[in-house]
């Protein structure tokens, strides 16, 4: 698993049948202090995150593990919505607390 940042949004109108019914979000992954990594990665949203939001998400085969994504040809998906992250003891991330 991974963290990452809704950074954006993917509109497909065309698309294989199978991904039908999917929202594809804009990411940019993140370590463990918040600060982004890397560049972007497009996911399917399995848990209605929204622009903003710091999320989990998987890639790879272990992105077919959830209900929505099941037997679909994708390699990205967000699948939980972080509250709070907390690393020995120091509070690194509450979304409570975020403007």
């Amino acid at each position: 698993m991974l963290l990452g940042r809704v950074v954006g949004t993917l509109v497909a109108t065309r698309k294989e049948s199978s991904l039908e019914g999917l929202k594809f979000l804009v990411l940019k992954q993140l370590d463990i202090e918040g600060k982004e990594t890397g560049g972007y990665r497009v996911a399917a949203d399995a848990v209605d995150a929204g622009l903003g939001e710091v999320v989990l998400f998987a890639t790879g085969s272990a992105a077919r593990q959830t209900e929505r994504t099941h037997q679909r040809p994708c390699d990205g998906v967000i699948m939980a919505i972080v509250d709070v992250l907390e690393v020995d003891g120091v509070v690194k991330y509450d979304k409570s607390k975020e403007g």
